[in-house]
């Protein structure tokens, strides 16, 4: 086989058999069998007959399966599992650079410390849950400065131009958005590998499915893919303020101002809780609507998913060196289109 094929098979391989990536078909199987679960609960208990075409037709409406917004997704998922991976690679910071730089620091501070005495059992749990937070508080954290910092919000603004959302909408990511936010993360991680490393003085390693850290891949396979979807499932009183729901992702796409900038956690809603940009939204399902502006059909296009966002960010720059104020001043508040 002619080698770009060959690329080709790898990519679609990892990308849907893959037990830790993010659209494998076991963790799109799971998504679909819980939704249909959630849907006859619901009907059950309104005494309405179990038909799954009706099901099925709540779960892939037509308005959305043929939404211009879900072709777009479509094309966003080619070039970024097809294109970008293969042109400018998912991160430029070395994790493990990172990592073994905040260990040697540490020791040169504090001096070396005794290997702990537990078991590795213990040890790589704890870094297991130690990685994990550290990816959701670095995936909080990017997304924060992507809705506050007008420069970045361009590129991110692209994933809120979606004005339908399926699974297929996580990939609706400008690839200068992506690049941010591996290094992001890349960093967030590599600081919490490298100073648990340190306290265990040792090196241990997380438990992992695919090279994906274990506790994510369980989240996975459980909500994470209906968080994009029009299917409200909520998790309110304290369940809301620990874990983010479908409800909670889709409040935080939502064109009603009360919800901007809210929720912007992945799996967990203790950063937001902790950071005051939480909204835990009720049992009874919300209406909303979606898209930056729903009117604007360019935004699915190859010009306004690409090029326009590059355009809108070098004008914020343009604008800010021409300004007569200090490097550090402070940000102003985004008008309602940055969320």
């Amino acid at each position: 086989m002619s080698p770009g094929f060959t690329f080709f098979l790898d990519q679609l391989t990892n990308l849907l058999f893959s037990t830790g990536s993010h659209f494998s078909l076991s963790s799109l199987a799971c998504a679909l069998g819980i939704a249909v679960a959630v849907l006859a609960l619901r009907r059950f208990k309104k005494n309405r007959r179990l038909r799954l075409k009706a099901i099925m037709r709540a779960l892939f409406p037509r308005r959305i399966t043929t939404s211009p917004s879900t072709y777009a997704d479509l094309g966003f998922v080619f070039f970024n599992v097809f294109v970008f991976s293969l042109v400018l690679g998912w991160a430029v910071l070395s994790y493990q650079f990172v990592s073994n730089g905040i260990i040697a620091l540490l020791v040169a501070a504090l001096g070396p410390v005794q290997p702990t005495s537990l078991s590795d059992i213990v040890s790589r749990s704890i870094i297991t849950v130690t990685l994990f937070l550290a990816y959701e508080l670095g995936y909080w954290l990017n997304h924060y400065l992507s809705h506050r910092v007008p420069v970045l919000w361009e590129f991110h603004r692209v994933h809120h131009t979606a004005t339908v959302l399926t699974p297929l909408t996580n990939f609706r990511v400008h690839p200068v958005y992506t690049w941010i936010f591996a290094n992001i993360l890349a960093v967030c991680t590599a600081i919490a590998n490298g100073l648990a490393s340190y306290l265990l003085g040792k090196t241990a390693y997380q438990y992992a499915l695919s090279d994906s850290n274990i506790i994510l891949v369980l989240f996975i396979h459980t909500y994470v893919h209906l968080q994009h979807s029009q299917l409200w499932i909520s998790f309110p009183g304290l369940w809301g303020r620990l874990f983010m729901s479908p409800a909670h992702h889709q409040v935080h796409h939502s064109t009603n101002p009360d919800h901007f900038n809210k929720n912007l956690g992945s799996c967990l809603a203790v950063w937001d809780w902790m950071f005051g940009t939480l909204y835990v939204p009720g049992r009874d399902a919300e209406r909303l609507s979606f898209g930056v502006d729903p009117s604007d059909t360019e935004v699915h296009t190859i010009t306004g998913c690409y090029v326009t966002p590059v355009r809108r960010a070098a004008a914020h720059i343009k604008e800010m060196l021409g300004r007569q104020v200090p490097p550090l001043a402070p940000l102003q508040v985004p008008d309602r289109n940055q969320r």
